[in-house]
């Protein structure tokens, strides 16, 4: 017998969030096939920056499903990101996805770089 396993989903998209991805989703320009993936990447102020894009699925993904849509995430960044929680600001001051991430130990003033 072969058992399935659900994999907790290692960052939390807010309800707005969620609304502007699946916003994203809809649009005619979006390629079929790919998923949002969730990452991190060398640079910024702070060391390191948030990948937040569409990209076909890797070798090195694993798969998250949210009662939403589906996302990608490379195993090894989940040291980075477990218990992230993705915000969406749609304000005029404030527009864009904002991240709230438990593992950073400081954060550069425009939010999208951390440092671990």
């Amino acid at each position: 017998m072969i058992m399935e396993t659900t994999l907790a989903l290692p960052v939390q998209f807010t309800p707005s969030a969620q609304e502007e991805i699946k916003r994203l989703i809809s649009a005619p320009d979006f390629i079929q096939g790919s998923f949002l993936r969730v990452g991190v990447k060398g640079g910024g102020c702070s060391g390191m920056t948030y990948v937040l894009d569409f990209d076909q699925k890797k070798d090195n993904d694993q798969l998250f499903e949210t009662p939403a849509f589906p996302f990608i995430m490379d195993k090894a960044h989940g040291i980075y990101l477990q218990g992230m929680e993705i915000h969406w600001e749609g304000g005029l001051n404030a527009r864009g996805f904002t991240f709230k991430n438990p593992n950073a130990s400081s954060t550069c003033g425009c939010g999208t770089s951390f440092a671990v």
